[in-house]
């Protein structure tokens, strides 16, 4: 069984899959992969709120997500910065009720939300994370 706290032995993609053990990680891990012509890195985070190891996805040296594995789920963290506020805003409305509830629970910080999302499925939440990292990589 994977430690997700051991920093001295780095994880693949697959241990942490194998961690999660949901298809929709590898699936959207896929897909961030194939739109946005990136890979992933592994990375230990000291963070106190998030310390462990975690699946970050950086195209032309912005970061589009970063996915923190669970047992059954994981969640994905999106920075919404000030210039893309009003594109996110402006594509709320047509989100699930979940993001938007996510949306406006997050604090703002610096002109920034950084939004934690909980993936369990391939259903409204999952496209709307794909589209929230279009608005980081397009704006």
């Amino acid at each position: 069984m994977m430690d997700l706290q051991d920093k001295n032995n780095c994880p693949t993609l697959a241990d942490i899959s194998g961690y999660i053990r949901n298809p929709v990680f590898m699936q959207l891990c896929t897909e961030i992969k194939n739109t946005y012509d990136c890979t992933e890195k592994i990375e230990y985070s000291v963070c106190s709120m998030e310390k462990g190891w975690n699946v970050k996805f950086k195209k032309a040296g912005k970061s589009l997500c970063i996915i923190y594995p669970r047992e059954g789920y994981f969640t994905v963290m999106i920075v919404v910065a000030a210039k893309q506020k009003p594109h996110v805003e402006e594509l709320l409305p047509s989100c699930t009720a979940e993001l938007q509830t996510i949306f406006h629970e997050t604090q703002e910080g610096n002109g920034q939300r950084w939004l934690m999302i909980d993936l369990e499925d391939k259903g409204g939440l999952y496209d709307d994370i794909l589209r929230l990292i279009k608005i980081r990589r397009t704006s």
